[in-house]
């Protein structure tokens, strides 16, 4: 049995690496607990009372908006879905007032039959997406059906910039999917460690069943008993059994579906996907067979405050459930079609916590863009959890039009942690010209499915906790656009630019400053101020 120790150690590397980036995931579940402390949910600390440099969102309503009544403020959580029922998050779900529960009618004559709190633009009479493949591999695969197997000379001048496109895909995704067999490999040889390890222990210990207080009993003789001490160690302490499950689950993922090029759940949903026009299909099952994601964004926005779980940023908030996001890429259509809806239905805010590296209809979402910004809506996106300077690789959706020009109502979000030691957080994107601010990003506190609680990392949470800043921002001052809202949070955020930080996804040492237009992480204490200068309250 031929198993590299370096393997082990690279496992938890390279696990925390993927499961991080693809879906901000740690997997620190807790049931309904009592309401959690700062510590726990620090998104709203701040940096000088509690040592922790989060939003200052407590202090903000402690000591400047405490006596105040603040107006109601529509958020569109554009997600994989959001479980409506959570008992932290079911007293601030939108309800459309203008439609019947039920009823098979649409009385508000939106378009949308039953849209009591929302809309799923990914789901229909053949039921619900849930996984999808990555845009990447629906491009890859329309131009493989073109040109497999064709040489240059085969094929006309007025394709050959096609077929090169072609060619340089075909690279990627061989490349893609000897990644993944490189991960099925070294996950196959993590199991087999695991069963050495299990081995050694037992026969050491000279019994089949033992605890982790047993390995304390063990004086390790050389490197391989320790790696195996250390291994079964993270599976008593750490669930690291559960962990490879999860990432087993990852790796055969990517072959069923994320480079599947046969793969194609679009069908059951009936629309005339190629018309990225349509706008009415889909239907009012906003929860999602995976609601996970979005059930833990809702609540940084808008949970409850009560005398249990965790408080959201913007209590105040409405949440208005949009579902366009499975487990793979986002498609374009979907994406404009839950923004427009969230703008003729009456957010105010739109957060959207999803990306991806190519956008094939960037010219609809840019239209859909262009109209929330017409009508004063801020839309809030995360930057991505890559370690990726998105100045100079794309990840979309974006501000900039394609046409030309930015959305003057956008915010684009990268992940802070803490401590202002490592304050730019491993796996966030950046930008100097594509990233606005920072905000609280790392083992955040939220709602999750099954009227649970878990800690999240990404900046899936980063762009809801600036969304929910937005939100409380406009609930104390209605009169504030879109673009004076933005204005007073990019400028009143706590100003890090000179602090020295490691570069995500390097060992590189730069300013904060350098990875974001402000340099700062987002503060609803100051936000206030700023706004109560501007509105002379």
């Amino acid at each position: 049995m031929n198993i590299s120790l370096f393997h082990v150690a690279r496992f938890v590397i390279l696990w925390t690496a993927i499961w991080m980036g693809l879906s901000g995931f740690q997997a620190i579940a807790q049931e309904a607990p009592a309401r959690a402390d700062m510590s726990q949910q620090w998104q709203h600390a701040d940096a000088a009372q509690d040592g922790m440099i989060g939003t200052s969102a407590a202090r903000a309503y402690s000591e400047l908006l405490a006596g105040r009544t603040p107006q109601p403020v529509v958020v569109a959580i554009i997600d994989s879905g959001t479980e409506v029922s959570h008992p932290d998050l079911d007293g601030n779900i939108w309800v459309n007032t203008d439609e019947i529960a039920g009823n098979g009618v649409d009385d508000d004559r939106n378009g949308y039959v039953d849209d009591i709190h929302g809309w799923s633009f990914i789901s229909g009479p053949g039921g619900d997406v849930v996984h999808d493949n990555l845009e990447f591999t629906r491009l890859y695969a329309a131009l493989y059906k073109l040109f497999n197997g064709k040489t240059e000379e085969q094929v006309s001048k007025s394709e050959r910039a096609d077929f090169r496109r072609y060619i340089s895909m075909k690279a990627d995704y061989e490349n893609r999917l000897a990644e993944a067999e490189q991960q099925r490999e070294e996950y196959n040889q993590i199991v087999q460690f695991h069963a050495l390890a299990d081995g050694l222990i037992k026969t050491k210990l000279g019994k089949d069943e033992y605890s982790l207080e047993d390995l304390a009993l063990i004086t390790p003789e050389d490197d391989l008993m320790n790696a195996s001490l250390d291994f079964m160690r993270a599976v008593f302490e750490d669930d690291l059994m559960a962990q490879l499950e999860d990432y087993r689950q990852h790796i055969e993922s990517q072959f069923e579906y994320s480079y599947n090029l046969d793969f194609n759940p679009r069908p059951m949903v009936g629309d005339r996907y190629e018309d990225t026009r349509e706008r009415i299909y889909g239907t009012p099952r906003m929860h999602g067979p995976k609601a996970e994601h979005g059930t833990h964004v809702a609540g940084i926005v808008g949970a409850e405050r009560n005398d249990f779980g965790m408080d959201g940023i913007c209590p105040s908030c409405q949440l208005m459930i949009l579902r366009c996001v499975p487990d793979g890429d986002e498609r374009d259509k979907d994406v404009a079609n839950s923004i427009r809806y969230a703008v003729d239905n009456g957010a105010r805010i739109i957060n959207m916590s999803f990306g991806k590296s190519y956008s094939p209809h960037k010219d609809v979402v840019d239209e859909a863009v262009r109209y929330a910004e017409s009508k004063g809506v801020l839309i809030i996106h995360a930057a991505g959890n890559e370690g990726k300077n998105v100045d100079k690789k794309d990840n979309f959706p974006n501000a900039r039009y394609e046409k030309g020009g930015r959305c003057k109502t956008w915010i684009e979000v990268g992940a802070s942690t803490a401590s202002a030691q490592q304050l730019a957080a491993d796996f966030s994107n950046y930008g100097k010209k594509s990233v606005d601010i920072f905000a609280p990003g790392v083992a955040v506190y939220s709602t999750m499915t099954e009227a649970s609680y878990k800690l999240e990392s990404g900046t899936s949470m980063a762009s809801p906790v600036v969304a929910g800043v937005a939100g409380a921002l406009l609930a104390y001052f209605p009169e504030l656009s879109a673009a004076e809202i933005r204005k007073i949070l990019l400028a009143s955020g706590t100003d890090f630019s000179k602090q020295k930080v490691t570069l995500p996804g390097s060992t590189e040492e730069v300013a904060f400053g350098t990875l974001s237009r402000t340099g700062r992480v987002i503060n609803l204490y100051e936000a206030v101020k700023l706004a109560q200068e501007k509105a002379g309250k």
